[in-house]
């Protein structure tokens, strides 16, 4: 299997265009052409392979495009989105990958997850991974964000985890984003925000799972001592869940307030200024 760099054949090309027509366009018009320069790209077919890059890997197997996957992924070759798409609409293809995720290191489970998204099938695969990766928070973030988009499937292990102690932060930040209404999920959650001084992000988490039922602690919440970026947050949580907070509130002295004023009041002296000045530039 003779492992190409398409991405890299690409970025020559790309520089080559660049060079060609350096005067010509726009650096936007360069980044909205890269796109397209892209797509064209993987139509082409290269001469000493005697295929286009979607052609290529077109031509594999099943097992081939995943064995090639593995290969990038081991010999540091850059994987490109025509071998990922390739094997993304391959059912076969997603299967083996889930199927390899348990003994994936973390450049591998990058990858497949980069090509198995947040399908049914991985999601309930990343929730063991999740938990295992330590320091690696970048991994964590990105199988939580894949995790997140189909948080069902993965309630009762969240749940779990939750009770056990078990990466808490996160699992609270997935729980939010279960959709089919729970009463464990939700007295999780009101339980939390109740109990603890992260008002803004438990706020969030609340208007994220969209239960009216909150609405009275987080009116409870707002009416007493909080700051202004706190405040913020429970009236935007209150308005999400379909109730109004309309009561005035002196946050004078609040550091943030005072900071968000202040640009605000120098953004609106901005404006006026640049409104009079284009005013007497029209006069002759």
């Amino acid at each position: 299997m003779k492992l190409v760099d398409f991405d890299g054949m690409f970025d020559k090309k790309l520089s080559s265009f660049v060079k060609r027509n350096a005067g010509k366009l726009t650096a936007e018009q360069l980044e909205d052409a890269v796109p397209l320069l892209y797509s064209k790209f993987g139509d082409a077919v290269i001469p000493s392979l005697g295929a286009s890059p979607r052609g290529y890997y077109a031509a594999m197997g099943d097992d081939e495009l995943v064995k090639c996957l593995c290969a990038h992924v081991k010999n540091f070759v850059p994987v490109s989105a025509f071998l990922a798409r390739e094997l993304e609409k391959r059912p076969a293809c997603n299967t083996a990958l889930v199927r390899m995720l348990p003994a994936a290191d973390g450049a591998l489970v990058r990858q497949i997850a980069g090509v198995l998204g947040s399908s049914r099938e991985a999601v309930p695969a990343y929730m063991p991974l999740l938990t295992a990766c330590g320091e690696d928070e970048e991994l964590k973030e990105l199988l939580a964000d894949f995790i997140k988009q189909n948080a069902d499937l993965v309630k009762e292990a969240a749940i779990s985890n939750y009770k056990s102690g078990v990466e808490r932060p996160l699992m609270l930040e997935i729980l939010s984003c279960v959709k089919q209404r729970d009463d464990r999920v939700f007295d999780i959650l009101i339980s939390e925000f109740r109990s603890s001084d992260e008002t803004q992000m438990l706020a969030g988490y609340l208007a994220a799972y969209g239960d009216e039922r909150a609405l009275p602690y987080l009116y409870d919440r707002i009416a007493g001592d909080v700051g202004y970026v706190e405040f913020r947050e429970l009236k935007y949580a209150i308005e999400a869940l379909g109730g109004e907070y309309s009561e005035r509130r002196d946050f004078s002295g609040d550091t943030a307030y005072e900071l968000i004023s202040s640009h605000t009041a120098a953004d609106d002296i901005f404006a006026v200024f640049n409104q009079s000045a284009e005013g007497a530039g029209g006069k002759k």
